[in-house]
């Protein structure tokens, strides 16, 4: 098993900009001019802004930042390239600004035709969901659930909605479901940071919580709560919580709960962080569950050894499960969920802490699973969605992957447990949060930082 890097290309000069654009771009922005890390086109540099330092730089990183070593990653012939790509954008003309990059993108089989639907309204959204032809659900992490209808967001605002907990890492209102029959019944599934103090204090306990509800003139109605723990399972300062939903074509509804900054949590049955969930409808536990009947577990647990699962699809033909999940420095996860299986979080890893520490020295343990494939270094990897419909029909059943760091879309081909090509298909637009095919077959795209809407279709 190796990390996904780089294919090779014709010439030096375009390795370096793909090296730079795979590697580089997820932090300092696609432009260099900054994002989840600093910009690259500037005058004054903290560590050295010559080749020389530079070059140092990048092969080995810079302890106690996000800045990672490439030495072992990248071949000392890539890291020399990339080192001058970035040189010689010193003098390069003025970058382009986000609202400046073009709306129109070429890709192996498809020129995509980029519109951004929604510029301003909404706050950090985090989920996307369709009624129907013409609306759509957005939750915004700050606790809002907006509509979109025919490509605009309703200005009437819902009422009613559940209070969360933490805005930023600590929680928020996070993804959202709609019921197999929700055409008939109306329930629509929430999940978020919650503490029964309905407290903004960091220092209260809280957790993941599942509710259901339904909207009538704008209003939360009838919730009911599916799941929550009891107090003494709070987490208290708990940081990267989740929360995926998929209901897959048997009905039954997953979700995740991050490690909440406990990893060993991870591991023990009896507390709830670092897991998948699987559960009915109504909140009730599958009698099929890997747990189910046991004393002293959550019983709704599907999976485990999980540090924070951020996407959930499951393959149009085949029915299996496919998870991305978030590593440390390094070690972004793409696997096949499995019943009762244990993904290894903190035991295996091939990611090391933030401060540079090491997380474990092992990357396999008997009775652990092993990824699909893995990316080093971390792209952030978000929401996942396999493509359908007659908009893309060359990338039928592949794999769509997100990223939030490297503010990518990346395509997979995906073959049971092996991943043939990955293509990255759009970088620079903001941080993707999540993606859905719309029932136009148009690919709609949430994206934070900016916070908007993007449409993309086959031009």
């Amino acid at each position: 098993m190796a990390a996904c890097l780089i294919t090779s290309v014709p010439s030096v000069a375009q390795n370096a900009q793909i090296i730079y654009k795979n590697h580089c771009a997820g932090c300092h922005g696609a432009q260099m001019q900054g994002s989840a890390g600093p910009a690259l086109k500037k005058k004054e540099w903290k560590h050295g802004g010559d080749r020389a330092s530079i070059l140092k730089t990048i092969r080995q990183g810079v302890p106690t930042t996000e800045m990672m070593k490439f030495e072992g990653i990248l071949s000392a012939r890539e890291i020399e390239a990339v080192t001058d790509f970035i040189v010689n954008a010193q003098t390069a003309p003025q970058l382009l600004k986000k609202d400046e990059l073009p709306l129109s993108v070429q890709t192996k089989h498809y020129k995509l035709k980029i519109e951004k639907l929604v510029t301003e309204g909404l706050n950090s959204p985090w989920g996307l969901e369709f009624i129907d032809g013409n609306r759509a659900l957005i939750t915004g992490k700050n606790g809002d659930l907006y509509t979109l209808e025919n490509g605009k967001l309703d200005a009437q605002k819902i009422t009613g909605l559940p209070k969360v907990y933490g805005t930023d890492l600590v929680g928020g209102m996070m993804d959202l479901a709609l019921d197999p029959n929700y055409k008939t019944n109306g329930w629509i599934y929430l999940g978020f940071s919650h503490n029964p103090q309905n407290s903004p204090d960091k220092k209260t306990p809280g957790m993941t919580k599942i509710v259901r509800g339904k909207l009538r003139d704008h209003q939360w109605v009838d919730e009911q709560t599916l799941f929550q723990v009891p107090d003494s399972l709070l987490v208290t300062g708990g940081t990267r919580w989740g929360c995926r939903f998929l209901f897959d074509k048997q009905g039954y509804l997953y979700f995740t709960i991050g490690d909440m900054n406990r990893a060993n949590d991870s591991q023990i049955l009896t507390r709830p962080s670092g897991k998948v969930y699987r559960i009915n409808p109504d909140g009730s536990i599958p009698k099929d569950n890997p747990l189910y009947g046991q004393p002293n577990v959550l019983q709704a647990i599907y999976s485990w050894g999980n540090r924070n699962v951020q996407g959930l699809a499951q393959h149009p033909v085949t029915g299996t499960i496919y998870a991305t999940e978030h590593g440390p420095q390094g070690g972004d996860e793409l696997n096949i969920l499995k019943k009762g299986a244990n993904y290894g979080w903190p035991v295996i890893t091939y990611g090391i802490d933030y401060n540079g520490s090491i997380v474990s020295t092992e990357t396999q343990r008997a009775g652990m699973e092993q990824p699909l494939t893995y990316w080093t270094p971390s792209i952030a990897v978000s929401a996942i969605e396999f493509v359908k419909g007659g908009q893309f029909p060359r990338w039928q059943n592949n794999l769509l992957v997100t990223a939030l760091k490297f503010e990518e879309i990346r395509r997979l081909v995906v073959d049971g447990d092996k991943v043939r090509e990955q293509e990255v298909l759009l970088k620079g637009y903001g941080r993707v949060r999540d993606l859905k095919i719309g029932p136009d077959g148009a690919l709609y795209v949430l994206t934070n930082a900016p916070d908007g809407v993007l449409r993309i279709t086959n031009e």
